[in-house]
């Protein structure tokens, strides 16, 4: 654990006996009582997980909104101010750097929220094509974050705040006093629930989390953030995402604009988008038994077709699972494939995602 960085929250984790392990340079907890009690208390109740590690880039001046704009593949011109909108951000070969969340405050001032193992790339990416009117800010070691979610989060959390929360739409997000202190709260997540991602100063952090403890809200560690998101089919990159694989392989074709002006890989997602794609991710449901796991092989007609990009017992919908990047002749749904599991192709069908979803 030599050289691993720690969130303001490292003694509150081991205070309650977490298990830490190393996650993109940092040391987390992937968990506490366990991932499926973790899994099932956000699914039908409430957790909260300490993100702190996530990365937080500003960018302002005058033409910051047309720089995000550029930077990105999804189009940020058509937010309001107190918008989040999530996108991928590309190199000029259409492979992905990272997948993010960018907040507009106003035509110049964005916040880019970036997964943590990505964020010196993405920096220095940014750097690399930053223009000369604009300014970027790393505030990541300014900023904790602790991300409330499940079906009792805004009541859980509106305990802690006179405004409003039906105030922040889906996607919203507004500057407000959680118990006291000054944070940026946004209905925003990654567990298929309902929930908020709530930022502070980092000296705050305790104070938030020993509130919400006594409100009875169940940590979670990245073990049951992990299941969480595998379920409602949300990409991980690294995963579904990297830089061989783009926006439109993984399914995120809703998330790359080509109407708006020029941006980073533009070029080449069009021309992958007119030739049409020669693979995509999919799910697919284990038929015989065995756990599907990332960089299995899939066989399709005795050929090798792809590979699983992530898989595990899906705990809310206790069944095996897997996301799959195949070649399109085995994305049908109801086709039925191999995966090889420890030598010995094990049978699995395709099924449509997202796996679960949650009741409106």
């Amino acid at each position: 654990m030599e050289n691993l960085k720690r969130t303001p929250l490292y003694e509150e984790h081991v205070k309650l006996g977490a298990k830490m392990v190393p996650f993109g340079g940092w040391e987390m907890p992937v968990q506490y009582t366990g991932i499926l009690e973790e899994h099932m208390a956000v699914r039908t109740d409430v957790g909260m997980f300490d993100v702190s590690h996530m990365g937080e880039i500003e960018i302002t001046g005058k033409r910051a909104e047309q720089f995000v704009n550029y930077l990105i593949t999804n189009d940020v011109s058509r937010l309001n101010f107190g918008d989040v909108i999530y996108t991928t951000m590309c190199y000029p070969d259409g492979g992905t750097v990272d997948d993010l969340l960018a907040y507009k405050y106003s035509t110049e001032r964005y916040l880019l929220v970036v997964n943590a193992a990505n964020k010196d790339k993405d920096l220095a990416h940014i750097l690399r094509y930053r223009w000369d009117d604009v300014t970027v800010n790393d505030l990541s070691d300014e900023t904790a974050e602790i991300a409330l979610q499940g079906p009792r989060a805004q009541e859980i959390l509106q305990k802690l705040t006179a405004f409003d929360l039906n105030q922040i739409k889906y996607f919203g997000f507004a500057e407000i006093e959680v118990a006291g202190v000054p944070c940026l709260v946004s209905r925003t997540g990654y567990t298929g629930e309902d929930g908020f991602e709530i930022y502070f100063a980092p000296n705050l952090a305790t104070k938030i989390w020993s509130e919400l403890l006594n409100l009875g809200v169940k940590p979670a560690g990245l073990g049951a953030r992990d299941t969480l998101r595998f379920e409602a089919c949300l990409p991980l990159y690294g995963h579904e995402l990297s830089a061989e694989i783009t926006p439109l392989e993984a399914g995120l074709g809703w998330a790359v604009k080509f109407n708006k002006e020029d941006f980073i890989g533009k070029e080449a997602l069009l021309a992958q988008k007119n030739a049409g794609l020669k693979r995509k991710i999919v799910g697919l449901e284990m038929i015989g038994a065995g756990i599907p796991r990332q960089g299995y092989e899939i066989v399709f007609n005795q050929r090798g077709v792809g590979f699983v990009t992530s898989g595990t017992f899906a705990p809310y919908l206790k069944k095996n699972l897997a996301m799959a990047m195949v070649e399109l002749e085995a994305a049908e749904i109801g086709t039925e494939v191999d995966v090889i599991i420890r030598g010995k192709g094990v049978r699995a069908r395709v099924i449509s995602r997202p796996f679960y979803k949650r009741g409106k």
